[in-house]
């Protein structure tokens, strides 16, 4: 039995029940054209270059292998080698932040939402505090929950999206959960938030468990419909 096709909401969606909103971080506050992460994966691929002693190549496919079967690089790493992890989450994450620059669009559209708005994501505390604050949104977040804050254990593992809504009392039936990363969004599904699925490949991306898509966020939050707004 096939799965019935997903509607792709780019404008106008209905989020009027969503109270508790939850971005990651990574290519979804920021759009990946950028190319920030691009830093960062050179970072881990010099990492693992260095500890598997591979060459870059090689060491690229094991780091995607990792993304794929572990979640993160970092927890195939840890599975493989005796690593220093946050030795690790310190060295990849601290890469110039040139490439960024704030939106004052998604502030703006940011602002329009009513109730918590909390950073989810796999990288560090200190990674998620400089980038929200480059981009000039530090302010506007109730929270951050970082890999550090689920004992390293990575999206999407239900258990860190459990540690997560417990921090911040997030109730799932009235939370949206914005990612840029399909296999990130099952276990949210799963408990009951609404999923979007951001990027530029969002609206063609296959992906069941994504209730809306979004080619850019910003744009998308600044037509949907909120809580107040008219039935």
């Amino acid at each position: 039995m096939t799965a019935e096709p997903v509607r792709a909401t780019e404008y106008g969606a209905d989020l009027r029940h969503v109270r508790s909103w939850v971005f990651d971080l990574d290519d979804t506050l920021y759009p990946p054209e950028s190319q920030f992460m691009g830093l960062i994966q050179q970072r881990i691929n010099d990492y693992v270059v260095r500890t598997a002693g591979l060459p870059a190549d090689q060491a690229m496919t094991v780091q995607k292998g990792y993304l794929r079967d572990y979640g993160t690089s970092l927890a195939g790493l840890m599975a493989h080698y005796r690593i220093d992890p946050h030795d690790f989450l310190a060295e990849v994450h601290d890469v110039p932040l040139d490439v960024l620059t704030p939106d004052p669009g998604l502030r703006a559209a940011l602002e329009r939402l009513e109730g918590s708005r909390i950073v989810f994501t796999n990288g560090s505390m200190a990674h998620a505090r400089r980038v929200v604050e480059k981009l000039e949104l530090a302010d506007l977040f109730d929270g951050l929950f970082s890999l550090e804050d689920a004992d390293l254990i990575p999206k999407p593992d239900p258990r860190t999206f459990a540690r997560m809504t417990d921090r911040f009392g997030v109730d799932p039936a009235t939370a949206a959960f914005f990612e840029d990363t399909v296999r990130n969004l099952p276990p949210a599904k799963a408990i009951g938030m609404t999923t979007v699925l951001v990027g530029p490949h969002a609206l063609d991306a296959d992906a069941p468990f994504a209730d809306h898509r979004a080619a850019a966020l910003g744009p998308f939050l600044a037509t949907a419909r909120l809580p107040g707004d008219a039935r």
